[in-house]
């Protein structure tokens, strides 16, 4: 059967009845393979569910300004932004690559999850007021704000590149990665399927479509996560808490949740082994570079950080964070241990990354196996709407109105416009995403590969953000300097210095660009602040009691984890 001519159906700026027939008969083909008929049913359903869903969602205004478009019109409440962060966040990456690395490290790559949940409170704490209080779109236009155009343009491409080469490629090649174990499509299909499935949503209905079908996705995604953890836990010890207490009786080396230099050795995905702790160096996972990725992710990206932005007030996107950080800490149950129990159970895989579609071919059965691909399904399509629709704003509102943008003959011709464009710049980069995912296929663990690569601009973003906000004196020239350093010296440090583990590495790069900007800056600001200096009010970072208490909860529970598992 010839599916092209559906492909080509798919509209730019909206999609037709016969659109979604096309994307229907697509998706119905691909899933078929492989599943019961029961699966299949629920698969389906689930499909057609959420792309009419997301169309619905998107027509239900049809006038959208670029406010609509890219932050929701300002009305998202507290428990969507929590569950828009969340479905946001996990994905493929999560799904597929941390139980890949969750069977080749253990238990200690949940460090990215429970420090990630400490991150969202201090990110909910003092960034959030700063953002909110300016009303701004971006994060590049807060850039511009603080310092000038210059760090604004830069940033802006840096990360339209990062969302379209590794973001977007990286999970669209893990969910195919699935897909192709469970359902015996090839490869290039199922990427093919995922990308027109975020793009039902994510094209036509801009940020509001994306948040509301992300409410409905992570709950999939959480209750077929935990369908497919109980399944491989009864198989290793009988039940979920059995399960949980026979993984940590055979394998007690798989929780160690600080791993030493030396003490386990991983396959490299080229055939031979390396060592664990270049991917998660010990002590340093606590107090070094980890910070920087994860204050990175959560308090400087875009697609992360744009569901705050478009929250109905700064107290709704705090109380919104604190509830992703209450879920974070429960996650590794249902993205690492899957990789644990089939290392547990004698899983011979040719990659790491293949454990989960190991567990849900050989540990869930009929029925159930539909719900757990659905929500694998649910994880990778939000994610990539996320991303995409991310890229689309930084590209239209930080690139395309700057610099090619001619004066509309009204608001609403500009308005128009910048929609026009969003739109079209998403399906580009969808399309981009769908043609370099394929050659991922080298890498071992694609979550690794990820976390490396967003490693090489991120210690230059956390410290533009963070001194830009916290030093008065810190001048634009200084945070100039720092973009154009951040990349050069992170691959120095790769290939000049392959000994240092990556997490360490980012914070090495971090301290030596705080140096940098500091020294520039005294010499730019040496008697005065900087002209654009942020000047807060002592009432700026006051929380609710609401906040402060799951605030507490929630540190209390990674720090109960960290002495158990140390």
């Amino acid at each position: 059967m010839n599916y092209s001519p559906c492909l080509l159906k798919i509209s730019i700026t909206h999609f037709k009845l016969t659109d979604f027939y096309c994307m229907f008969v697509l998706l119905t083909y691909i899933i078929m393979a492989q599943l019961t008929t029961l699966d299949i049913t629920i698969v389906i359903s689930w499909l057609v569910f959420m792309m009419a869903f997301g169309l619905i969602v998107s027509y239900r205004s049809k006038k959208k300004t670029a406010n609509d478009y890219f932050l929701a019109s300002n009305s998202i409440p507290w428990w969507a932004v929590g569950g828009s962060l969340i479905a946001a966040n996990i994905s493929a990456e999560q799904f597929i690559g941390m139980s890949g690395s969750g069977y080749a490290l253990g238990f200690a790559i949940a460090a990215y999850e429970l420090m990630a949940a400490i991150t969202l409170i201090l990110v909910a704490k003092f960034l959030l007021p700063v953002y909110i209080n300016k009303k701004i779109y971006t994060m590049p236009q807060f850039l511009e704000e603080r310092y000038n155009k210059n760090v604004r343009t830069g940033l802006a491409i840096f990360w339209v590149l990062l969302f379209v080469f590794v973001n977007i490629t990286s999970v669209l090649y893990l969910g195919s990665l699935a897909l192709e174990s469970i359902t015996g499509i090839s490869l290039i299909y199922c990427i093919i399927m995922l990308a027109i499935y975020a793009a039902t949503f994510s094209i036509t209905g801009g940020l509001k479509a994306v948040v509301w079908t992300d409410v409905v996705q992570v709950i999939a995604l959480v209750l077929g996560g935990l369908v497919a953890t109980y399944g491989v836990l009864q198989a290793v010890g009988g039940g979920l808490w059995e399960g949980l207490m026979a993984l940590i009786d055979k394998a007690p080396e798989k929780f160690d949740m600080i791993i030493e230099k030396g003490k386990t050795m991983i396959p490299d995905g080229k055939g031979g082994t390396k060592d664990a702790y270049m991917d998660l160096p010990g002590i340093s996972v606590l107090i070094g570079g980890m910070w920087i990725a994860n204050l990175y992710y959560w308090g400087n990206n875009q697609y992360i950080i744009q569901r705050a932005l478009a929250s109905k007030s700064l107290d709704e996107a705090q109380k919104g964070a604190a509830f992703a950080a209450f879920i974070k800490v429960f996650l590794p149950l249902i993205i690492v241990i899957p990789g644990i129990a089939a290392y547990v159970l004698g899983a011979q895989l040719e990659k790491s990354d293949q454990a989960y579609s190991w567990v849900l071919n050989n540990h869930v059965g009929t029925g159930l196996k539909g719900i757990t691909l659905a929500a694998l399904i649910a994880a990778i399509g939000s994610s990539v709407a996320a991303m995409v629709n991310s890229t689309s704003t930084i590209f239209t509102l930080d690139i395309y109105r700057h610099f090619f943008m001619k004066k509309a003959s009204s608001e609403e011709a500009g308005q128009d416009t910048l929609v026009r464009v969003g739109k079209i710049s998403a399906l580009v980069a969808l399309i981009i995403g769908v043609i370099v995912a394929p050659s991922l296929g080298t890498l071992d663990q694609a979550f690794q590969f990820i976390q490396e690569f967003t490693g090489f601009i991120s210690p230059g973003v956390v410290a533009i953000f963070l001194l830009g906000m916290f030093w008065k004196k810190t001048s634009a020239r200084a945070a100039f300097y720092a973009v154009l350093i951040s990349i050069p010296l992170s691959t120095a440090f790769k290939f000049l210095t392959p000994g240092i583990p990556f997490i360490d590495r980012m914070g090495l790069c971090f301290l030596i660009i705080v140096a940098l900007m500091m020294l520039v800056s005294y010499m730019d600001n040496k008697n005065n602040d900087d002209e654009k200096a942020i000047h807060f009010t002592t009432d700026m970072f006051k929380t609710s009691n609401t906040f402060n208490i799951m605030a507490l909860i929630i540190t209390l529970m990674v720090a109960f984890l960290y002495y158990t598992f140390w």
